[in-house]
């Protein structure tokens, strides 16, 4: 397991690497994927050589047999499978991928290099480009965003050993480490994105190496371990900056073995300015530039302007009633009715003002999804039970009292989660704080009532459980649905709301692809005034066609001189700069093509698109 681990570490940073290098030399394509991927492969050799490591572990069928023959092991097995089978039968459907993290690679791509784009939105600029540059290769080489769950697939079958390593290094029982080894994946954040193209998995697997690492270190004084510490924690930030607080834990866990840069001083160097080009590093020093903010989020719509204390209470409600949902919640319209009658109108104004739509009614979904489950009733219910139960465990032999450095970095974790909810204004707060989870739960497992509690025949009873609702959520899950949904949508009797959300779930990889159909046949470059739209549908197929940005405010001229002569539009986009359809057709002497109604999000229904052809 932890030669897995650091070989996918090490990928992974090098195709951040890559991916940068690339565009600097303006050879962001396919030929220039194709030479680093082998220059990569002919590293990969060397390193075996001069290592005499096994790129993959011995497989003993034996073992691996009588392994997954124990229950917990077996239901995480069907689980991953059934995760797998998902990704497989279902295009990709998560709503940011499709909508900017997608896109934006096919811009670079189309330019063959890194560009600040042209847009209203700005999440196509400012956000990091972590699981973009492992994703580009694929696209750029063979043209589908079909294998891109695979990404997310590896990273959960990684998870398991991680969290045992980890767990145990931070003082958590062997035997308790083992039961919840198989139990955190069953976390509704990891299980439902392990089939999807979400990047908040992709992001927990590098904080759990890069603590587990950096916990080795301090034993083995290894290059291997210690380097593999730092790069780890560099793609943890890359793949989202709202891990940057994870810093803290590391950096505690990276302390006692500080004292190594000096016994390899090149290769510090040299892994340094790797791991910095693979981090955060170079997409917020071009926010800086670009924005005059290193997160971008200066020109965002919805950044908080609220103090600490107001965002914190509100997350912390949030992160509390998201957490305990039950994976079918039908219950949504009586629980938002209550916080509209009851909640201070007051309070109410403050909440829309320094946070996301939805915040002041604490909205809850009807049914667990990836944009915004946490780690989920199940985990969460069987911890509670786990920590009320074991107050009252036999008492057993007291272990060593845990230095100070240990509970320093056990500790570490919920400063980092306080830091966090201090600043953030989404409304999804339990889905981004997915790579936390698991480095809160050592200081919650590690009691020694815990080690008496797991051979207790009932609680085992409750962890089958857990994994028995896991494989229920997969099974009706509207993104990948484990069962012939189109039976379902034939039934009259069916709630609308049902109906809906299923058809657009099954939709949404191509949601434009009406829209598409009505182009021209030898258009090849496409204008779009968008705003947070899966904009991925009209590059379908990949390398056919150049969408180009339009803003509202951008004179004929100027988009002609790009090349764009029919733009795709929705009016509610043009309310961002102050434009009706009329005024700004008027503005631009163009005219109307065709109009078509599409639904792209089951929260707004359909929405009239129009193609305007630039006279």
């Amino acid at each position: 397991m932890p030669t897995l681990v650091l070989l996918w570490v090490w990928v992974c940073a090098y195709l951040n690497c890559a991916g940068w290098a690339l565009s600097a030399l303006h050879k962001l394509n396919a030929v220039g994927y194709a030479v680093a991927l082998a220059l990569g492969f002919v590293g990969l050799l060397v390193w075996r050589k001069q290592t005499s490591a096994h790129l993959f572990p011995e497989v003993r069928r034996q073992k691996y047999l009588r392994r997954f023959r124990k229950p917990f092991p077996l239901a995480f097995l069907i689980l991953a499978v059934m995760a797998f089978l998902g990704g497989a039968i279902h295009a990709p459907t998560n709503y940011d991928a499709l909508a900017y993290r997608e896109p934006r690679v096919l811009h670079w791509l189309a330019a063959e290099h890194w560009h600040w784009i042209h847009t209203i939105f700005p999440r196509v600029n400012n956000r990091s480009c972590g699981i973009e540059w492992v994703s580009a290769p694929v696209l750029a080489l063979l043209k589908t965003d079909r294998l891109l769950f695979l990404i997310n697939t590896v990273s959960f079958l990684l998870l398991p050993g991680l969290v045992f390593s980890l767990f145990t290094r931070l003082g958590v029982r062997r035997r308790v480490a083992w039961h919840w080894m198989w139990l955190v994946p069953t976390g509704y954040c990891f299980l439902v994105q392990a089939g999807s193209i979400g990047n908040d998995l992709f992001g927990a697997v590098f904080v759990l190496a890069a603590m587990d690492f950096a916990l080795r270190a301090k034993i083995s004084r290894s290059s291997r371990d210690f380097f593999a510490a730092v790069v780890a924690a560099a793609m943890m930030t890359s793949a989202k900056p709202s891990n940057l607080p994870l810093l803290l834990p590391w950096a505690l866990a990276m302390l006692p073995s500080l004292g190594l840069l000096w016994r390899w001083p090149a290769r510090s160097v040299a892994v340094g300015v790797l791991a910095l080009a693979a981090s955060y590093a170079p997409s917020a020093a071009l926010n800086w530039h670009y924005c005059g903010d290193w997160s971008g989020l200066k020109g965002e719509m919805g950044v908080a302007r609220a103090g600490p204390l107001l965002l914190t209470g509100a997350n912390t409600l949030l992160l509390g009633i998201q957490n305990l949902t039950p994976p079918v919640f039908p219950f949504t319209g009586w629980w938002h009715e209550f916080f509209v009658r009851h909640l201070p109108a007051d309070l109410s104004m403050r909440l829309d003002h320094a946070m996301e739509m939805g915040v002041r009614t604490f909205d809850l979904s009807q049914m667990q999804v990836e944009e915004g489950a946490g780690l989920g009733f199940g985990v969460c219910g069987l911890m509670l039970i786990s920590l009320v139960a074991a107050r009252f465990a036999r008492s057993e032999t007291s272990r060593c009292r845990p230095s100070i450095w240990l509970q320093a970095v056990r500790w570490s974790p919920v400063f980092s989660l306080w830091v966090l909810m201090c600043h953030s204004w989404v409304a999804a707060i339990s889905r981004e704080i997915t790579p936390y989870y698991a480095l809160l739960l050592p200081l919650l497992l590690a009691g020694p009532g815990q080690a008496w509690l797991v051979h207790r025949g009932w609680w085992r009873w409750c962890g089958l459980s857990v994994f028995v609702m896991a494989a229920g959520l997969l099974v009706v899950s509207p993104s990948r649905p484990l069962f012939p949904v189109q039976r379902l949508l034939a039934f009259p009797s069916l709630p609308s709301r049902v109906k809906t959300v299923y058809s657009v779930y099954q939709n949404r990889n191509d949601g434009f692809a009406p829209a598409r159909d009505q182009l021209p046949p030898d258009l090849a470059v496409l204008g779009m005034i968008t705003f947070d739209d899966p904009e991925t549908s009209l590059w379908r197929p990949f390398g056919s066609r150049r969408i180009v940005h339009v803003c509202p405010a951008d004179t004929a001229t100027e988009v002609k001189a790009r090349g764009v002569g029919y733009v795709l539009l929705k009016e509610q986009n043009l309310a961002w700069s102050g434009y009706t359809l009329d005024t700004w057709l008027q503005r631009m002497n163009a005219q109307v093509v065709w109009k078509i109604p599409l639904c792209l999000r089951a929260s707004t229904g359909p929405l009239d698109w129009y193609l305007v052809k630039l006279n």
